[in-house]
């Protein structure tokens, strides 16, 4: 009768303990209300800032939070340089001369620390940069769940593996998205980001000179005076990835799909006659709709196996281990 009781006594402080630390483990909106309250202003400032001086910078940072998430899961593996035990991210194809805004968070990283010190992790300021340059161009905001801590790996071998490529096929990039746990909806949905931005020329050299039945001939022969044939003249030439309005977060990315002006491979494969048409005739057709699914997407991808609790650290420079 005194073991079980023991037994049972025993069993209910584990079962505490393993609901604290499920507790502990999860993100909240709230993470940083006691120990920085004002780490969220503090980050949109500097955000705000940096797009004001560049507008592109506003995709740059989405796109940075997404090649975070997608290695690793959300922990800010990609701001790490080499160095003797790190392999950067930084250099991998889908990376290399090509991601950018590293200067931007270590701005507001730099800025944290002066209200905070060691208190605000670099993952959840990529998490809120995202948020808050989408909002700053006229794209939708959402709340974003906090309290992920920093790796202090990185991996270029995931990087090369995980990583959308420009000329990736449709099933390639469900196949992607399904193993981070997003849907083709959400993949879609993310995809929608390209409606600012730019892209360099070496990355739909092919699209435009390929003279497929996929694209609007009239428009390859518009993006060609920016982009000659031949490799690699011209390869860091950019172009707006949605031609018609590149500087506001809109729905015409979708509406270019329909009409075969998808700048890189791997947009126009999202409208091919294949599963993912129905999606983009949907968001082509309502604004609103594409903005609450992208919202959505984004606080799912933001999810990704984040390090929490005692696993990771607080990185006091991002670019590095402490």
């Amino acid at each position: 009768m005194v073991t079980a009781a023991i037994f049972r006594a025993a069993a209910t402080v584990m079962l505490l303990v393993l609901s604290f630390s499920a507790c502990q483990a999860q993100l909240s909106s709230t993470f940083y209300g006691d120990t920085c309250p004002n780490a969220l202003g503090t980050i949109r400032t500097s955000i705000r800032s940096a797009i004001a001086r560049e507008r592109r910078m506003a995709a740059s940072l989405i796109r940075l939070h997404f090649h975070d998430c997608f290695v690793q899961g959300c922990d800010a593996s990609i701001l790490l340089d080499n160095s003797p035990s790190i392999t950067s991210e930084k250099l991998v194809t889908q990376n290399n001369n090509s991601v950018r805004g590293f200067e931007v968070i270590d701005e507001a990283k730099s800025a944290v620390e002066n209200v905070c010190p060691g208190v605000v992790s670099c993952a959840d300021i990529l998490a809120v940069a995202a948020r808050d340059a989408s909002e700053y161009v006229g794209g939708p905001s959402w709340t974003v769940k906090l309290g992920r801590k920093d790796s202090t790996t990185a991996s270029a071998s995931l990087a090369s593996r995980d990583l959308p490529r420009f000329a990736d096929g449709l099933q390639r990039l469900i196949d992607l998205f399904e193993s981070k746990g997003l849907s083709e909806r959400d993949m879609v949905a993310l995809s929608g980001s390209h409606t600012i931005g730019q892209a360099q020329c070496v990355t739909f050299r092919d699209r435009i000179y390929s003279n497929g039945s996929d694209i609007d001939a009239g428009f390859a022969s518009t993006r060609r005076r920016n982009c000659p044939a031949t490799f690699p003249n011209g390869n860091g030439n950019l172009a707006p990835l949605d031609l018609v309005t590149p500087n506001s977060f809109d729905n015409n990315y979708f509406r270019n799909l329909l009409q075969k002006k998808g700048l890189l491979q791997s947009d126009q494969v999202l409208f091919s006659g294949g599963s993912t048409d129905s999606i983009v005739n949907d968001y082509s057709r309502n604004p609103s709709t594409f903005r609450s699914d992208f919202a959505s997407a984004m606080i799912k991808m933001g999810d990704i196996e984040p390090l929490t609790g005692s696993a990771g650290i607080i990185r006091r420079i991002c670019s590095r281990v402490n």
